[in-house]
């Protein structure tokens, strides 16, 4: 009996990265004063870093950038991520980012079956808040018992912590819960707390190592909007919690 699902946020609730946290750090690198500018191509690579702080560190010893001599780095790397987080909330209170498809159904079927629900990403407690509240209203936010985020646990994903914490946090066992990711970082994490996973895959993250997957599609999908099914002999034309508990 499936307990509980679990959920990345950026990239398997919504395409985030790509048309908003990449454009979110490109505004605030200008309002900086920053020659930067994260092309898709440079910031499909610089996913490979996970946690906005840790991405800002990355680049600017990556392509050496002079401002890594600033005695004020960390500081500058923390105003930054701020900013960002501003204008990346911005972006999400003018519906600039909509959910994926299928993710509001899914989540609609599971808490009519009685699955708790909860979230484990590296994103921020703020980044979170947004798009749930502009996506699916303010009241969402308290359909997810658990929202382990941003610097809730000193290590990140591929790291198991946030999803240690989100298991505790439930008081569940992690045989008892699915884990809903997008990336080998996601699914790294979440194999590493031991966790069952789904992968829907996106734009920057299709071609990753999804090995140790349940399944693997492209989105969960709607009846209009079928998925594509890359791993599991899998019938259905999309996702459904139904189809989900046959799988465990």
């Amino acid at each position: 009996m499936v307990k509980a699902f679990i959920f990345d946020v950026d990239g398997t609730l919504a395409d985030t990265e790509r048309d908003g946290h990449r454009v979110a750090f490109n505004l605030a690198f200008e309002q900086f004063g920053l020659d930067w500018h994260w092309d898709e191509e440079t910031y499909g690579a610089l996913l490979a870093v996970t946690g906005g702080k840790e991405r800002i560190q990355h680049y600017i010893n990556t392509y050496n950038k002079p401002e890594k001599n600033r005695p004020d780095l960390e500081d500058l790397i923390k105003s930054l991520h701020a900013k960002k987080t501003e204008n990346y909330v911005a972006l999400l209170a003018n519906n600039a980012i909509p959910l994926r498809t299928g993710v509001k159904r899914i989540l609609s079927e599971a808490r009519e079956a009685g699955i708790r629900l909860a979230i484990a990403t590296t994103t921020t407690p703020q980044n979170v808040t947004a798009l749930l509240e502009n996506a699916l209203g303010k009241e969402s936010l308290d359909w997810f018992e658990v929202i382990g985020a941003g610097d809730i646990v000193p290590k990140k994903k591929p790291a198991p912590d946030i999803y240690d914490y989100v298991l505790d946090a439930l008081d569940l066992k992690a045989e008892d819960c699915i884990a809903f990711e997008d990336s080998k970082n996601g699914i790294l994490s979440s194999l590493g707390a031991d966790l069952k996973t789904i992968i829907t895959y996106n734009g920057y993250t299709r071609d990753d190592d999804f090995t140790g997957a349940l399944m693997v599609l492209d989105q969960m999908g709607d009846i209009d909007h079928p998925s594509s099914v890359i791993q599991h002999d899998y019938q259905q034309d999309y996702l459904t919690v139904d189809t989900i508990r046959q799988l465990v």
